[in-house]
């Protein structure tokens, strides 16, 4: 037969699994990026780098991060996270919508695929900055997500790339594969352009992970619903639907939540697309410690429903119903020490007084009178009975109030108040294309698309109307190791091979 070439069209966490993946089989790949090299990595450059991950207690997690000090292991609760929390947590977030065999691949091989890339070279490391508080003089995590790339997006990018080029997988930057060959019903190559120039490149197999349809404000507006085309993109310009739209021309199914998305508060301020120097430092994901008004000075979100990752993703889509788009978290001193890095950044949109009616002033676009009748409703309702805790859900309540806060709720009466501006910043959309636990791309007649695979944000059926943090990564390397494994050894008229 010779070898096999397999095209993967993405640059990010799921096309670079993929390629090494593919190349570990015997392959010979090419990967295609159409961002410049500057501009290479997709979203997952932009990211924090967090991976949810199954582990059965600290000893798995010894197994991803042998560097794990004994005065970090002697302070540090880690707990655990097993298989019928993740699923209790797909399950939950996405209303039961997700498709089992998508969520059971994702879930189980989780902590395989973690180990894979930990075997070739990435490192991972406490997720301590963002999802653990230390209580007692001991650090505890919270929300079921522990584990991050070393160097967050940006470390997990180089490193995979180094991977990929130490495998062998040739790397094209500033190629974009706009159409997809085909030859008897199978896939066999791209049609791509650089520069305004037509290339034709053959292939006996193609993985798409291009990313999902996130920075084209046409497609967004259409999909997403009206408003949508001003959304900020917290990442890459260059994920417009191209591996979406020609898979759905070669006959691919359609599948997944379309009109849902993963957005979250975002600087007010920030630019249109993600800035690589700032990365995920727009993001402000602090509020379940204080409070969020609009424009007309009122809450319109429960701030601590959940943990702030079991929350994120859907409360932009909040945000951006807003009057003016926008909203403004608002914290007093007994939390600023809590805040997340990203509140200190130089290019943040803030307001700090020494009252509550000078902050108002300065919350440009909010209505005075409105906030501070807020505020002094939300005091009046707290609950104190229940200790406050921020590493776990406390129970601490503001009841009584059309909106209520369920966990976290201390009331804002110690000065210095801080006041953030924010907006919505979208991540990825959860619509996309029906493929299966292979990672195989299924017609519309619903049956393997020969030759096709798919991996990462344009998976339709894994997400619906919210997501829990950290696992975007996670399914990226998943699928993604998937997808190239079976790329190359997938051959007509045989069945892909027992794993």
């Amino acid at each position: 037969m010779g070898e096999r070439h397999v095209l993967v069209v993405g640059g990010g966490n799921a096309a670079l699994c993929a390629a090494i993946s593919a190349a570990e089989q015997g392959a010979r790949v090419t990967l295609l990026e159409r961002a410049p090299e500057a501009l290479r990595g997709g979203n997952s450059r932009f990211t924090a780098g967090a991976m949810r991950v199954v582990y059965d207690g600290v000893g798995d997690l010894q197994r991803l991060m042998p560097d794990l000090s004994a005065d970090e292991l002697a302070r540090t609760d880690f707990g655990r996270y097993d298989r019928a929390a993740f699923f209790d947590d797909m399950g939950r977030v996405t209303g039961y919508r997700c498709d089992p065999e998508l969520a059971a691949r994702l879930i189980d091989d989780s902590l395989p695929t973690l180990l894979w890339l930990r075997e070739r070279g990435v490192r991972f490391l406490p997720l301590y900055g963002r999802q653990s508080f230390e209580v007692d003089g001991r650090v505890r995590f919270w929300g079921g997500l522990t584990v991050e790339a070393w160097g967050g997006g940006p470390g997990l990018v180089d490193a995979l790339t180094g991977i990929a080029r130490a495998a062998g997988v040739g790397i094209e930057y500033g190629l974009r594969a706009r159409e997809l060959q085909l030859a008897g019903g199978r896939v066999c190559g791209v049609v791509a352009t650089r520069n305004g120039v037509e290339q034709r490149i053959g292939a006996d197999a193609v993985v798409l992970a291009c990313g999902g349809f996130e920075a084209n404000p046409a497609w967004r507006a259409r999909y997403l619903g009206p408003g949508w085309d001003l959304a900020r993109v917290r990442g890459t310009r260059f994920n417009t639907g191209d591996g979406i739209a020609m898979a759905l021309r070669a006959g691919a199914a359609a599948r997944g939540n379309w009109s849902g998305c993963h957005a979250v508060g975002w600087d007010l301020n920030a630019p249109e697309f993600g800035d690589l120097a700032v990365g995920d430092g727009f993001q402000k994901h602090s509020y379940p410690l204080g409070i969020m008004v609009n424009a007309r000075g009122e809450r319109f979100v429960d701030e601590g429903a959940d943990f702030r990752n079991y929350t994120y993703a859907r409360y932009g889509r909040e945000i951006l119903a807003q009057p003016g788009q926008f909203a403004w978290q608002v914290f007093d001193a007994k939390v600023s020490h809590l805040l997340r890095d990203e509140y200190r950044i130089r290019q943040v949109t803030r307001a700090r007084a020494d009252t509550l009616e000078a902050l108002a002033r300065q919350m440009e676009g909010v209505d005075a009178a409105g906030f501070l009748a807020s505020v002094a409703a939300f005091n009046a309702a707290v609950d104190d009975a229940a200790a406050f805790d921020p590493a776990v859900k406390d129970g601490r309540a503001a009841v009584g109030l059309a909106v209520p806060k369920s966990n976290w709720a201390n009331r804002l009466d110690t000065p210095p108040f801080e006041a953030f501006g924010v907006t919505c910043g979208i991540t990825f959309t959860f619509g996309g294309l029906h493929v299966d636990a292979d990672a195989r791309v299924i017609s519309e007649e619903g049956e393997p698309l020969p030759g096709l695979f798919a991996a990462g944000e344009l998976v339709g059926g894994l997400f619906y109307h919210n997501y829990p943090g950290g696992t975007g990564l996670t399914s990226g390397a998943v699928f993604g190791r998937e997808a190239g494994r079976n790329a190359a050894v997938d051959v007509p008229a045989r069945p892909l091979p027992p794993r």
